[in-house]
C-alpha cells in the first residue's frame, strides 16, 4: 500500500502519504483533509513528511524555463545570467532535493523568487532561498497572510507567520513587470479565486504562463475560503487564463500534471461551471450539504477529476458553501 501510494503521490504531485491502510480501506480509499488530521498528525504534517523524501521530477519546457515537481506545489525555474527566477518555494524540507535540481539546471545563483500565493506548499520554502540569495516577489496580500497565524479551517491547522527572512520584500497590488534572463515577466493578481492572494506569471517571449492554484491539472482542486477563496473566484480565474492564453501556450498549473495547455484549462473550467452550476441548483431546492453529497453532482467528472484527495464528496461541500 504505501509503495502504491508513493507511486500515486508522485504522479500528482499533492503530498499526502503515511495514512494508515485500515483508515484507508474504511473510507473506500478517500479522506477528506479534516478526517486525515484525525487519523494521524494533521494534514500538513502528513504533506511535509511526504515532501521530506519526495524525489524531484524536472521537466525542461522552453526559453530556458523548466518545472520541478514533488515539493508541494509545481515550482517553475528560469535560468539565465541574471540568476535562476523561482515561481513557488515549495516546502521547506525538500530544500536537499530542489538544491540537487536546480544545480543539476546549471550553476547560476538563485536571485529572484515569486511567489504565486501564501499557501505552504508554495512559500514554506522562502526563508532557505532568500537565504541562499532571493528577493520575493508577491501579491499584498500574500504577505499579509506570511506576517500573521492564518487559520484554514478546512485543514484544521494554523499556520504560523514565517520568520523575516521568508516575508515578500517587493510587493505589489495588481500588475507588476520585470526584465530577466532576457525574458519579459509579468505578473498578474486574479482578485479572489483559490485565495484572495493569487497571481499568474507569464513568460513572454516563451509563451509560458504559472497559474498557481487556479488550475489543478486533472483533479479536482482545493478552494480555501478562509482567505477569501470562492468557488465563483476559481471560475473566474480560469476565464481570465483562457483569455490569456493560447494553443501554443504551455500552463503550469499549481497541482496535478505540472505542463498542461489552453484545452486542459478549457476543460477544468467546464467542469467547475458544470458542478457549481449541480450543487447550486440542489442547494436552491432547500438539500443540506449532505444530501447534497448524496445526490452525487460530480458523477459525470469524477472518473478523471475525483481520484485524488480532494475527493467528490469533499469537493461537493467546498462548492456547496460558496453557492
Amino acid at each position: 500500500m504505501e509503495l502504491e501510494t508513493r507511486a500515486l503521490l508522485s504522479r500528482r504531485n499533492f503530498c499526502l502519504c503515511c495514512l494508515s491502510g485500515a483508515t484507508i480501506a474504511a473510507t473506500n480509499g478517500w479522506l477528506s483533509p479534516r478526517q486525515a488530521y484525525a487519523e494521524a498528525r494533521g494534514l500538513v504534517s502528513l504533506i511535509k513528511d511526504s515532501a521530506a523524501t519526495s524525489p524531484i521530477t524536472t521537466h525542461k519546457l522552453r526559453g530556458n524555463i523548466a518545472v520541478l515537481e514533488g515539493s508541494g506545489g509545481n515550482v517553475a525555474v528560469l535560468t539565465g545570467p541574471d540568476g535562476k527566477v523561482l515561481v513557488d518555494a515549495g516546502i521547506r524540507v525538500s530544500r536537499p532535493q530542489l538544491t540537487k535540481a536546480m544545480a543539476d539546471l546549471g550553476a547560476d545563483p538563485v536571485t529572484h523568487l515569486v511567489n504565486t500565493h501564501w499557501h505552504f506548499d508554495h512559500a514554506d520554502g522562502n526563508e532557505w532561498l532568500h537565504s541562499a540569495g532571493a528577493r520575493i516577489i508577491a501579491q499584498e496580500n500574500t504577505r499579509k497572510y506570511l506576517l500573521e497565524v492564518q487559520r484554514v479551517e478546512d485543514w484544521d491547522y494554523n499556520f504560523l507567520p514565517l520568520g523575516p527572512g521568508g516575508i515578500p520584500s517587493d510587493v505589489f497590488s495588481s500588475t507588476h513587470e520585470l526584465r530577466l534572463n532576457g525574458t519579459s515577466i509579468g505578473l498578474k493578481y486574479y482578485g479572489p479565486a483559490h485565495t484572495d492572494s493569487d497571481i499568474s506569471v507569464t513568460f513572454a517571449e516563451a509563451n509560458v504562463v504559472h497559474v498557481g492554484d487556479t488550475f489543478w491539472n486533472g483533479i479536482y482542486p482545493f478552494i480555501d475560503y478562509s482567505t477569501g477563496g470562492s468557488i465563483n473566484g476559481m471560475i473566474a480565474a480560469s476565464e481570465a487564463n483562457l483569455a490569456a492564453t493560447g494553443q501554443d501556450t504551455i500552463v503550469i498549473s499549481g497541482h496535478g500534471k505540472p505542463v498542461g495547455n489552453r484545452a486542459e484549462l478549457q476543460a477544468f473550467r467546464d467542469m467547475l461551471v458544470t458542478i457549481r452550476d449541480n450543487v447550486a441548483r440542489l442547494k436552491s431546492q432547500g438539500r443540506t450539504r449532505d444530501e447534497a453529497v448524496a445526490a452525487k453532482p460530480t458523477a459525470a467528472f469524477d472518473a478523471i477529476w475525483g481520484q485524488f484527495v480532494i475527493d467528490p464528496g469533499f469537493f461537493t461541500r467546498l462548492v456547496y458553501q460558496g453557492v
